[in-house]
């Protein structure tokens, strides 16, 4: 909402500095996020950005003048270039040069705005929408002594248009005064919050600043003057009345569901003249953001901006045309299916609207003539030719309108109000102020009386305020005098019952008043000062301070993930069950959400949203999708909950997981690699490092990994993640026909899926350190040639039991099948570290362990050792 403070000190006296006013309305819930400057020096304490501050205008630099000859260049050959002379004060003249398009040879008597030598004005050979101050200066124009110049909006900062030409007045303004008085302002810039949406308007603001500084509230008087009795006789005294009242027949209004239109007025203006509006509405309306077009769309627009109450102008005669030459029949109505309505766009071009049965049209017995709340049609559209106007000021529903307007994308200043709720009460006297404007700015002669439906007014509320219940919520006392001043200056009625009570009703045009006494209080606060309000301790002792382990727990994850190359991401937690579908089997976790329903949503805001996720695998295989399209290699993760409904208990178990996806190279494309040699792709042994990693990180001991058949991974590619015997989870590359599902065909995508309360359950304590060993170690090589169904792990764990007290690490390095291995058999190569705390190991001593192994591996394997 932009307030400009000239337009605002109609309505109130601004009796307190710009930056005081600028704070005040800050701290009353009324945010100004920006200030712009009009041709005045930035205010006493108040900060303002760079882009907001435009050139300054001395008063004795920029003045108004008016034109008082305008002759053609002495030299013919010169055609776009003008010698005005113009009068700026005190008899003074001045000829100047000019190539203003909209100034004329022989024009006269045109109020323009001069700038003299030394004034500092936005430069038109600035490149593109650049904005470059500079000074004025004397100079020669092909020839002509000039030392001033007849400005331009944009250069004096005005708006943005290089294209238009000088500002041409019609108003008379006396010569010399200087432009700041006359066309400078201040502008705020306020960012209305949705419980303060009474403030978008300039009475609103009005009402909110006469209260903080304790001025009187000025309305506009809104009652229009009626045609009297003489020339146009009966037809001009004609009543205007809705169903169920007496009156003429100019014109009816039904409304069909009272609930989606509270209340409709219209009136009739007749003998009205088409033209631009007057000078000071329109810069009224441009300072506040709204580009004026004539003088009754300009005065629909100023009453909006002025009352927050939108209306609508309809050309009554094609109305008429429309009824057959009988009086209109306005009916309010939901619109029917099949319906259309033509609006015309930014650019005039006719736009056929489809409405559906949700939408809120004003229609008449022919059909629909506009979107209620939201655009008019063409049809009946005012023109330059329009003679008799039919004024609407009505109220919706705004859950209606909001529906209407993002459906259709068509936000406006009226939809944003309609959409954010208006009083009834505002519709007559705004249709009675812009009646009265049409008259003295528009010739429009309103006819007596006004049709107004209004099938059930809105009762004002009352509120019993108790003063302990002020002191409960705020912490403090508050005189019962200060309340009462607040509320009344606020326009509340208040009445003292007893010694703790104040009996308040609100004023007609507050509707955000639900909450009962905490909305009074809210407002009491807000104009009392938040800034005023003590600070005070807790009167009790804090309670005891504790470390939320499952956080750390988690923040530990992520930190070591993202250390192994990892990026976290974020999914929705709701999604289908078709899509969780190809998912199904990934193993024990699988298992235990297998037999539960899902959550389901009751009212889902897409087709996409239905239940709570039992997987959050398939959330970040959607995300590695549409990563893929614009890179080779992801590498992600999750932690979130999962939701399995349990049949014995209220509310879904929500245990925590931890989901892996992998895609892509294993290293970066380099120099030195050839085309015979690309990067290998990540496989399933990426993702067992990665896993082991972080176990190692973790402390984790007796991790297992046994082989997993699970219809959603590929065989022999999948494993199951084991702490002794508790799972905790599986991993694996996935199958190619869910990966199709999950536009992730012909690539090789690695997945795993980790229960993070089990995994939390199987951590230590606390870590166990080692002291540096003293001695050397003695390292040894043994190749083991097994069954292809032979586990490595379950040769290792022969390995150990056998090595005894001496051995201190096993480590697979080599797989190697070939054909000095028999078929179905492979060569596994450990690498052995034998190593005392108290001596340095003999060659008998390590011979003696090595050939124990050897002899295990022989007696219980059965498989052929070498030893190396």
């Amino acid at each position: 909402m932009k307030v400009p403070l000239k337009w605002l000190a109609e309505y109130v006296p601004l009796t307190v500095p710009v930056a005081e006013l600028v704070e005040r309305l800050t701290l009353a819930g009324l945010e100004v996020s920006g200030v712009r400057l009009i041709g005045v020096p930035v205010p006493e304490g108040l900060r303002v950005k760079s882009s907001e501050a435009g050139p300054v205008w001395p008063p004795d630099k920029i003045v108004m003048a008016r034109v008082q000859k305008v002759e053609p260049h002495p030299d013919p050959a010169v055609v776009n270039l003008k010698l005005p002379t113009v009068e700026y004060g005190e008899g003074r003249t001045k000829q100047l040069v000019t190539g203003a398009p909209n100034l004329q040879v022989g024009d006269s008597g045109q109020t323009v705005i001069l700038a003299l030598a030394g004034s500092v004005l936005f430069s038109h050979h600035a490149k593109g929408s650049e904005k470059v101050l500079q000074e004025l200066k004397p100079a020669k124009i092909r020839g002509i002594p000039s030392d001033a110049m007849v400005c331009s909006a944009f250069e004096l900062g005005i708006d943005d248009d290089k294209e238009g030409g000088i500002i041409l007045l019609d108003e008379e303004v006396a010569p010399g005064t200087p432009a700041v008085d006359f066309l400078g302002d201040i502008v705020l810039e306020l960012e209305i919050t949705p419980n303060m949406a009474r403030c978008l308007s300039m009475i609103g603001v009005a009402r909110e600043v006469a209260a903080l500084t304790g001025q009187t509230l000025r309305l506009p008087s809104p009652h229009p003057h009626s045609s009297p009795p003489g020339e146009r006789g009966k037809e001009a005294l004609s009543s205007l009345v809705g169903e169920g009242c007496n009156g003429g027949e100019e014109v009816r209004v039904s409304i069909e569901n009272p609930e989606l239109c509270a209340r409709y007025a219209a009136m009739l203006l007749r003998d009205v003249h088409i033209g631009p509006s007057p000078g000071w509405m329109q810069r009224r309306l441009s300072y506040a953001g709204m580009r004026p077009i004539n003088n009754i769309v300009d005065i629909t627009n100023y009453v909006l901006l002025e009352w927050g109450q939108p209306l609508h102008a309809f050309d009554y005669d094609k109305l008429r045309q429309r009824a057959n030459g009988q009086a209109p029949h306005i009916i309010v109505r939901p619109a029917r299916a099949g319906e259309t309505l033509t609006t015309l766009d930014e650019g005039n071009k006719a736009t056929p609207l489809k409405l559906i049965s949700e939408m809120l049209i004003i229609a008449d017995e022919a059909g629909p003539i506009a979107l209620a709340g939201i655009k008019g049609g063409a049809d009946t559209m005012v023109t330059p030719s329009t003679r008799n106007v039919l004024l609407e000021a009505a109220n919706f529903d705004f859950l209606c309108i909001r529906r209407t307007m993002k459906a259709l994308n068509l936000p406006s200043e009226a939809s944003v109000r309609f959409s954010k709720g208006i009083h009834p009460e505002i519709v007559k006297p705004a249709a009675e102020r812009a009646a009265e404007l049409m008259r003295q700015h528009g010739g429009a002669t309103a006819c007596r009386g006004l049709v107004d439906v209004y099938p059930r007014p809105l009762p004002p509320r009352v509120i019993d305020l108790k003063m302990a219940e002020i002191r409960r919520v705020l912490g403090m006392d508050m005189s019962r005098s200060e309340c009462v001043r607040i509320l009344q200056a606020l326009e509340f009625q208040v009445e003292e019952i007893g010694t703790d009570t104040l009996r308040v009703r609100t004023p007609l045009h507050r509707i955000d008043i639900e909450e009962g006494p905490a909305d009074l209080i809210e407002d009491l606060v807000r104009l009392y000062g938040y800034d005023k309000l003590p600070a005070t301790l807790l009167a009790d002792s804090l309670p005891p301070q504790r470390t939320n382990l499952s956080l750390v727990f988690e923040e530990r994850l992520r930190d070591r993930l993202v250390a192994l190359g990892l990026q976290e991401v974020i999914t929705y937690a709701l999604t289908t069950e078709a899509r969780e579908k190809p998912l199904g089997d990934l193993g024990a976790l699988t298992q235990s959400r297998s037999s539960c329903d899902y959550v389901r949503l009751q009212n889902p805001i897409s087709n996409e949203r239905e239940v709570m996720r039992h997987s959050l695998l398939a959330g970040v295989l959607d995300v590695a999708a549409a990563n893929l399209q614009h890179t080779n290699d992801v590498r992600l993760f999750e932690i979130g909950s999962v939701y399995l409904l349990r049949p014995d208990k209220k509310l879904p178990d929500e245990p925590r997981r931890l989901a892996i996806v992998l895609c892509g190279l294993r290293r970066q494309e380099f120099w030195g690699e050839t085309p015979d040699t690309p990067s290998p792709s990540l496989d399933f042994f990426d993702m067992k490092g990665i896993l082991e990693a972080l176990l190692s990180d973790l402390h984790v001991a007796n991790v297992e990994y046994r082989s997993l058949k699970a219809s959603a991974l590929h065989p022999g590619r999948a494993a199951e993640l084991m702490v002794g015997e508790r799972v905790i989870g599986s991993f694996g590359e996935l199958h190619p026909k869910v990966a199709e599902g999950f536009n992730l065909g012909g690539k090789t995508v690695l997945v795993g899926e980790m229960d993070l309360e089990t995994l939390r359950g199987v951590l230590p304590a606390r870590p166990l350190y080692q002291p540096v060993p003293r001695f050397p170690a003695a390292l040894r090589d043994l190749a083991v040639i097994v069954e292809e169904a032979m586990p490595a792990e379950r040769v290792a764990d022969e390995i150990r039991a056998a090595g005894g007290a001496l051995l201190r690490d096993v480590r697979l390095f080599d797989l190697y099948r070939g054909e000095s291995i028999p078929a179905g058999h492979k060569s596994l190569a450990y690498a052995l570290t034998y190593q005392a705390d108290d001596r340095t190991l003999t060659d008998s001593e390590v011979k003696k362990a090595h050939d124990k192994i050897m002899g295990r591996l022989r007696h219980v394997l059965k498989a052929q050792i070498r030893d190396k």
